[in-house]
């Protein structure tokens, strides 16, 4: 059990682990049929699996990276490839969140988005605002392109190499 409150607290994001803590979610563990697993994840998707074998024993994994969400469905199905079939596929680069924290697309709720479907883009260019810990840090633009899709919607909460904008940098 000392093992297992050492690997949870070597988990980014899981500041301490106490030992009964531990005992506890193992005791759950082996005491409720119902419950097969239990998952601790810490920051970036990192984190441990606890499964109970066959036997009622209980076996220690630490938890694969877990990928950054995927886009919401109604981004997910842009119109584009419909309207242009026999144009070939345009490679489009991706613009990513540098950090954990809140996403935001202009400096204040109603005001007008830094950036939209659309807008032609140059390097340096702010394109959105990612609030971590209470500080605002502006996002500005590595490439230079035409914003084709949105990735992330406003006030929501984003993790670090989370796609936030596609950007096709031959429009």
């Amino acid at each position: 059990m000392r093992d297992l409150a050492r690997l949870l607290q070597a988990v980014p994001g899981i500041k301490s682990v106490d030992l009964g803590d531990v005992r506890r979610l193992v005791k759950l563990l082996r005491d409720s049929p119902e419950v097969g697993s239990i998952e601790v994840k810490g920051w970036f998707g990192t984190g441990v699996v606890v499964t109970r074998a066959g036997s009622g024993a209980v076996s220690v994994n630490p938890a694969p990276a877990v990928a950054p969400p995927a886009p919401h469905a109604a981004s997910a199905s842009a119109p584009a490839p419909a309207s242009a079939p026999s144009a070939a596929p345009t490679a489009l680069n991706e613009i990513t969140s540098p950090m954990v924290g809140n996403f935001y697309r202009a400096t204040e709720p109603g005001a007008e988005p830094y950036v939209s479907v659309g807008t032609r883009l140059t390097a340096g260019q702010t394109v959105c605002i990612i609030e971590a810990m209470k500080i605002m840090n502006e996002i500005e633009a590595e490439l230079s392109g035409v914003i084709r899709e949105v990735c992330v919607e406003d006030a929501q909460p984003v993790e670090y190499g989370q796609v936030l904008f596609r950007v096709d940098p031959n429009g």
